[in-house]
């Protein structure tokens, strides 16, 4: 569960407010908005990574971010992979077995001894995909994650969301891809000058959107 109530956040020239929000167990949420409408902020508010101003969030459960930098370690790829199960205590050989099969369905089976700085940007996306599902959180905050990946992997990575969410896990996506958005998300929110215009069922809101704010930006008609 995610709640927030009275969320502000201020930057020179920026803030974002957010009255109330809540995300049930098990929902898949998706944020749209264009660039500098607040979406990466409000993630890094909710998964408890910035403070606000003022409100409050509370998050119940394990939750991991996985944000557009796709940090790796100075290890192989597969070190990368099992770290976060390594920090929680299971043993290199079981972490190896566990992770074996998420590198495979992400293509990178065949890189496992190769060092993950030498990973191009869609590769180290989907490494840091896998090591935050492997250790099976109960909420993933994602930003960008498909960013810079071919269509290919674009539908990989699709893929390990929707069984992460058929799981139980709730998952807050942001994206820029309004294809994406619409086709993973329960729900979705759009964003513009650090507001929530409208929060609504995703195909209501992609169909039928009752903001002329919102009809302007999923129909591509909004200059900004």
């Amino acid at each position: 569960m995610i709640r927030s109530k009275g969320l502000v956040r201020r930057y020179p020239g920026f803030e974002l407010t957010v009255e109330a929000l809540e995300v049930p167990p098990g929902r898949f949420v998706t944020v749209i908005g264009p660039s500098g409408a607040g979406k990466s902020t409000l993630l890094r508010l909710l998964a408890g990574l910035e403070r606000p101003d003022r409100g409050r969030v509370e998050l119940q459960g394990r939750a991991v971010f996985l944000d557009q930098d796709r940090t790796v370690l100075d290890r192989s790829v597969l070190a990368n992979a099992t770290f976060g199960l390594e920090l929680r205590g299971v043993r290199r050989r079981e972490a190896a077995r566990r992770v074996r099969p998420w590198l495979e369905r992400v293509g990178l089976a065949d890189k496992l001894a190769q060092p993950a700085v030498s990973l191009s940007g869609g590769e180290r996306a989907r490494l840091a995909l896998v090591r935050a599902l492997a250790i099976e959180p109960d909420v993933l905050f994602l930003d960008e994650p498909t960013q810079a990946l071919d269509p290919g992997n674009v539908d990989r990575v699709e893929g390990l969301l929707r069984e992460a969410h058929g799981q139980g896990r709730t998952i807050v996506l942001v994206t820029h891809n309004l294809y994406q958005a619409r086709r993973l998300g329960q729900e979705t929110w759009f964003l513009l000058g650090g507001r929530i215009v409208e929060r609504a069922p995703s195909e209501r809101l992609f169909v039928r959107p009752r903001e002329a704010l919102t009809r302007a930006y999923v129909a591509g008609e909004m200059v900004y």
